[in-house]
């Protein structure tokens, strides 16, 4: 290939003294160029020095001293190519990174931060913190999680990434939402133990979803006699009063249930206290308990009945409660709306329906007011139990032994008469 030729020569050149130079002459920017070296090899050096000028000259290259490495040059180059287009200058966005990001103290895989997580998650269990459903909620969105990041760390799963799987599978708003909450709750605990320096997931927003009107699920009073009597020859009766007090008192299943001691039953007040850490809205709260409830506490005692039954019997006890739900088409809430729909429709009162369900007005509104009729609600809260005799077979059977008229002896024969 033909070198291309420079725009600046080298001659030689005899002074006045009779010394030979060599002369390096040329045009750069508009200016003539005339240099004198006492060797070929200066004038060379200073040929090239000439062209490096003017090639940065065309290309807006630039020549200067620095301390930085060849690649530092390329990263800073790199840098502010980036920031071709923005309003603020390479080191303001440099201070607010230094200001607002601090490293992990320890790069956790998020395998292990989420092994560690659960953990944490089963003691609240222990605690009576959460319940076993959200326990098995967040396990399952968290093994996804795992799935869909497997060898990334926390610090690597940015706002980006984490906002694109949460939208994955095109999958409802709510359900979105239900997402968002278990990763940002999972984040939060990462933060708090150093892990990750801040939240990924607090910068998703939630999306808003506009609530329909539509009537709650509700049992009609046949059917929930139905169920009740069905129970009742379930297990010895020892689903009675579970299933009783979610449908007579409206305590949530799984949840509230599984926290609610005994002790807050009081049937010589006619109230069941649910206190703040039973509570699904860590609000205290106070519900009446209905002469049909009572009669069904009162045949099924919470000293002999447990609501939930002791754990060697609780295998056994949850298939069978699947196998009831499953029977009559009860969904998870089922139970709950039965009552609060019934509750509002016998005594026509939102605020006190309200208070005792731990729901605001406008819920009890939206989704409870006129699902059903106050006929129907005053025969939903005079079913009562059936299986007295089964319920406490050892009381009636002292009770017949004491009231049991002795057997008089049987008297001779009279003589007949001639």
């Amino acid at each position: 290939m033909k070198q291309k030729k420079s725009a600046f020569t080298i001659k030689p050149f005899k002074n006045r003294n009779g010394v030979i130079s060599f002369r390096v002459a040329g045009w750069l920017l508009g200016e003539r160029i005339r240099k004198n070296f006492k060797t070929r090899e200066d004038a060379i050096a200073e040929r090239a020095a000439l062209e490096l000028r003017q090639l940065q000259s065309q290309s807006n290259l630039r020549g200067a001293s620095t301390f930085l490495t060849e690649v530092q040059l390329r990263e800073a180059e790199a840098a502010f190519l980036r920031l071709e287009k923005a309003r603020r200058p390479l080191t303001f966005y440099l201070d607010y990174a230094l200001a607002n990001y601090r490293e992990p103290e320890a790069a956790l895989k998020i395998a292990d931060a989420v092994t560690t997580y659960m953990k944490a998650r089963k003691e609240d269990v222990q605690q009576a913190l959460i319940g076993k459903r959200q326990l098995r909620n967040i396990r399952l969105e968290l093994t996804e999680f795992q799935r869909h990041f497997p060898t990334q760390t926390l610090a690597e799963a940015g706002t980006e990434a984490l906002h694109a799987y949460i939208r994955r599978d095109d999958g409802a708003l709510k359900t979105q939402n239900n997402r968002r909450g278990v990763l940002c709750a999972f984040f939060n605990h990462a933060v708090r133990k150093e892990w990750v320096g801040g939240n990924p997931v607090a910068k998703i927003p939630r999306n808003r979803i506009e609530h329909n009107r539509g009537s709650a699920e509700a049992l009609t009073a046949e059917r929930a006699a139905q169920l009740m009597a069905h129970v009742e020859t379930v297990h010895g009766g020892a689903l009675v009063p579970y299933f009783a007090l979610c449908l007579f008192a409206g305590i949530r299943p799984d949840g509230e249930i599984t926290k609610l001691p005994a002790a807050g039953v009081r049937l010589e007040n006619n109230a069941i206290t649910i206190e703040p850490w039973v509570s699904k809205v860590n609000m205290r709260r106070l519900v009446t308990v209905q002469p049909n409830l009572a009669a069904w506490l009162k045949t099924y005692p919470l000293d002999e009945y447990p609501v939930i039954p002791p754990k060697e019997k609780m295998k056994s006890i949850a298939k069978k409660l699947t196998r009831i739900r499953q029977k009559f088409g009860v969904g998870h809430d089922v139970l709950r709306h039965t009552f609060i729909s019934m509750h509002v429709a016998k005594f026509r009162s939102m605020g006190d329906t309200a208070l005792q369900a731990g729901n605001s007005e406008s819920i009890i509104r939206r989704h409870y007011l006129n699902v059903t009729t106050p006929q129907e609600a005053e025969a939903f809260f005079n079913i009562q139990p059936l299986c007295r005799e089964h319920a406490m077979p050892q009381v009636k059977a002292a009770s017949q032994t004491e009231s049991a008229p002795t057997p008089a002896p049987e008297s001779p024969p009279l003589p007949q008469a001639a």
